[in-house]
């Protein structure tokens, strides 16, 4: 992996990104809800999303497939999401909250990236390409092998340039949206 821009250009291309969020204010306020200090600090004191929140989620990451989270009972969200944030395991996050409904890797990558302790990337199409993965469309195949590069990669390059996770990938997102063919 290898970023499109110089490093240096990672905070204006994040502060673009927050101009064009502005501009579609249904989506920032979604982002600016899921967010929230104080929602995150509950979610990770209580230990896990219901499914009220996980599909607050799903409709910010991929509206497409949010409908489908009605169909996991609130117990079995409460269960999965609960594991996933748990787990020590990394092949257990990875692929635990892909067992819920709706729930593809990027939709699983966005629940890690809010809530989880440590810091996560959303793995998406966009971010995917100001990496200079080539290979990649909507049908990518996010092996968890993928996932374990991309983190790695996206967490060195979010300490050698001291900014946070969410800084990152708002300015990878961005990048790939104002560059991209």
């Amino acid at each position: 992996m290898k970023l499109r821009f110089p490093e240096s250009e990672i905070s204006y291309w994040a502060d673009q990104y927050l101009q064009y969020c502005s501009n579609n204010e249904v989506q920032f306020q979604r982002e600016m809800e899921l967010t929230d200090r104080d929602i995150v600090d509950t979610v990770q004191q209580q230990g896990y999303l219901d499914r009220e929140l996980l599909k607050e989620v799903a409709t910010w990451k991929s509206p497409r497939r949010a409908g489908l989270i009605a169909e996991n009972s609130e117990g079995y969200v409460r269960e999965i999401t609960g594991y996933a944030l748990k787990s020590q395991d990394e092949r257990v996050r990875w692929d635990i909250l892909t067992q819920l409904k709706g729930i593809g890797f990027p939709t699983a990558s966005a629940v890690l990236h809010l809530f989880h302790e440590a810091p996560y990337p959303i793995i998406d199409v966009r971010t995917i390409w100001s990496l200079s993965v080539d290979n990649y469309n909507y049908s990518f195949n996010y092996s968890f092998t993928f996932w374990q590069e991309y983190v790695a990669f996206c967490r060195a390059l979010a300490e050698r340039n001291n900014v946070d996770m969410r800084t990152l990938d708002r300015a990878l997102w961005m990048y790939s949206k104002k560059k991209q063919q």
